[in-house]
């Protein structure tokens, strides 16, 4: 497996990835990229000068995984956005390669953090289905994963939850904020 740019001459590769990203996230996240216009206009926009665009493919240049990145901040945070890995080869160490990669690249355009949303609307964890208020922060350092989320995926990556937005996403399905610095030891040093 190599991890190289996207890029937008590369019309397989964005048919490959327009297609990974609807099945990726059609089980959890309903309402993201739900058809092929939607998908692939997300690809299209990951093309942008503030944008950052990876993909893994293996020997045969088969999409095995995408992550993008977004400047913000005037550079000094990027927000991870998207990351999907074809199912048929999760838990293979590809999404923690991708993340790492992107974190290289943001670092390298001067990226100090990385940040990502990654909500809860099937009740995944312990913060949905619930009024977080006013003591969204308590609820925050219980939080228990309960049918898998993504959250301690990135937890293993380095990241750490920063907040929720509360009801982001409808009552009781919060987004839940999670971000690592590029620069400083996981000490915070």
């Amino acid at each position: 497996m190599q991890i190289i740019d996207l890029q937008p001459d590369m019309q397989e590769a964005i048919a490959q990835t327009t297609t990974l990203l609807i099945e990726g996230f059609k089980q959890h996240w309903k309402t993201a990229w739900t058809d092929l216009d939607s998908a692939l206009e997300e690809v299209h926009e990951s093309f942008g000068a503030d944008r950052i665009s990876r993909i893994a493919v293996d020997e045969s240049g088969k999409v095995l995984g995408w992550i993008g990145g977004i400047e913000q901040y005037d550079g000094k945070v990027w927000e991870l956005h998207p990351l999907v890995v074809d199912e048929a080869h999760q838990g293979q160490g590809i999404g923690r390669s991708l993340v790492n990669d992107l974190s290289q690249r943001a670092r390298e355009r001067g990226g100090l953090t990385l940040w990502v949303g990654t909500d809860d609307e099937d009740d995944m964890t312990s913060l949905a289905g619930k009024n977080l208020y006013p003591n969204v922060f308590d609820h925050i350092a219980q939080i228990q994963n309960l049918k898998g989320h993504p959250y301690e995926f990135y937890q293993k990556c380095g990241f750490v939850i920063v907040g929720v937005v509360p009801d982001a996403n409808g009552l009781g399905k919060p987004d839940i904020l999670m971000a690592k610095s590029l620069v400083r030891g996981r000490s915070g040093s």
